[in-house]
């Protein structure tokens, strides 16, 4: 989860006067095709590579001694809460931390995705470059395979002080997701209201099969957990007044104001005055703004900072972002950006990956985030398996890149990110059934097996492809 730290002196610190000044908040994003780009954030687990462990964060061996390393090594600079490191900036990178330890990577935007996968490549080599000299690795998974939930190290953030016990209001799983769940987050421009509507609409539709195509969470706590997406599952029970499908996008009517009416019904974390975080948790925006909290009166700021903290699986904030995808493989870094970019960014793709998925009744839409989330390809929609809409959805995003290439005159390359995600749905296997595979016919050296199929390494030449 990235911070949002809203500007004290310039719009963001105007009071809020009504929903038109919010919709036209998130409207500032707005830009000319000419100018789109893809953001990429990818989580990753650190662990012991030997017994599989989660890494603390403290301590020589932490994550914090990572961070620390990063900074003396290769020019980082830290990001502190009191006297402790809590994330990394570099020029327009920056390095975050997760309420678990997990590392998030997040590069520049870039029109290019090839040019994305060079800086990830090269930030993600330095971070493996640290870990291996202390002994820790880290991998591509979209849960911690071994360490339960309890014995997991907080991360000594103002925010998760805050929002950690309130999980425990809300659902049984939301501990679980901040601090054994990682994932990758692609981020989409768009040009008009309009634009970012069907966007989200399209996303969101299709979002159960990309679940099934990047699940990658089997393995938990020491054990097959029961689903090939456990992250996926832990999001349906985590809070559902801020998580899962928003069901207004499905109408014709939708626009940014009904995200907005939907965000200030949403409970509060917290809002952020200088370096302090005040607690709110709970308290629904709206109310915030209309009789003020804390001795303080709501603020554009503040509601940017609360739209950060809502988790639905398309976010809308000055831009699009996409959630429903566990980490991947390191062979994969960079597939659901690819994915997102040539079935959203290429307008006939866009429409024939919708075609794949309108006639799903809501309900339906509703269900999909288990059932998927336990049987990837398996799993079923009306009278298609997610199997046979995944092998569709992968043409489209194929053909959506080479189109892009071509109007743009440039000389492609982009669809080749997506290869070892084509492989697997060409053949009906998630990176989830992989690494059961592993950890069933391993034995007493699983983990190791584990590790070696799924760690980033400093020399791994795959590992942003």
């Amino acid at each position: 989860m990235s911070d949002y730290i809203a500007d004290e002196q310039g719009p963001d610190a105007e009071p809020i006067s009504g929903l038109d000044q919010l919709v036209a908040h998130i409207l500032r994003g707005s830009k000319p095709e000419a100018d789109w780009v893809v953001g990429t954030e990818v989580e990753r687990v650190g662990l012991d590579p030997t017994t599989g462990a989660a890494l603390p964060f403290s301590g020589d061996r932490g994550v914090e001694a990572i961070l620390r390393g990063m900074c003396e090594r290769f020019g980082w600079e830290p990001n502190q809460e009191g006297d402790r490191i809590i994330g990394l900036s570099r020029g327009d990178s920056s390095i975050t931390l997760e309420p678990g330890g997990q590392v998030e990577l997040a590069g520049r935007p870039f029109r290019s995705l090839l040019d994305g996968a060079a800086e990830l490549q090269a930030n993600g080599e330095e971070l493996s470059n640290i870990a291996e000299e202390i002994g820790a690795v880290f991998v591509g998974l979209g849960v911690q395979p071994v360490t339960p939930v309890e014995e997991i190290e907080w991360v000594p953030k103002g925010r998760y002080g805050i929002m950690g016990p309130y999980m425990k209001q809300v659902g049984a799983l939301g501990q679980r997701m901040m601090k054994q769940t990682a994932t990758v987050q692609v981020n989409l421009d768009f040009s008009s209201e309009a634009d970012a509507i069907e966007k989200m609409r399209v996303a969101t539709g299709i979002g159960p099969i990309l679940n099934a195509i990047f699940a990658n969470s089997a393995i938990s706590e020491g054990q097959p957990n029961g689903y090939l997406s456990y992250r996926a599952h832990v999001w349906t029970d985590t809070d559902r007044a801020r998580c899962g499908i928003l069901p207004f996008l499905f109408t014709e009517s939708a626009g940014i104001v009904d995200y907005v009416e939907w965000a200030l019904d949403a409970p509060m974390y917290f809002i952020r005055r200088a370096d302090t975080y005040l607690d709110l948790s709970g308290l629904p925006f709206r109310e915030f703004w209309e009789k003020g909290a804390s001795g303080t009166r709501a603020t554009v700021g503040d509601f940017a900072l609360h739209l950060s903290t809502l988790f639905p699986e398309v976010r809308l904030k000055t831009w699009i972002e996409l959630r429903m995808a566990d980490s991947p493989p390191p062979d994969s870094v960079l597939a659901l950006s690819a994915m997102a970019k040539g079935v959203l960014y290429e307008p006939d793709c866009r429409m024939g990956a919708w075609d794949l998925v309108k006639e799903w009744p809501l309900e339906e839409r509703h269900a999909l985030l288990e059932t998927v989330a336990r049987g990837g390809f398996a799993a079923r929609a009306g009278r298609h398996s997610i199997a046979d809409l995944a092998r569709e959805l992968v043409v489209i995003a194929e053909e959506g890149l080479n189109r892009l290439a071509r109007a743009a005159r440039e000389s492609g390359g982009e669809a080749a990110l997506l290869e070892h995600t084509i492989d697997r749905v060409r053949r009906g296997r998630t990176s989830a059934e992989e690494t059961l595979d592993i950890w069933k016919l391993g034995g007493a050296n699983r983990v190791s097996d584990l590790v070696r199929h799924t760690a980033y390494s400093a020399s791994r030449s795959d590992q942003a492809g």
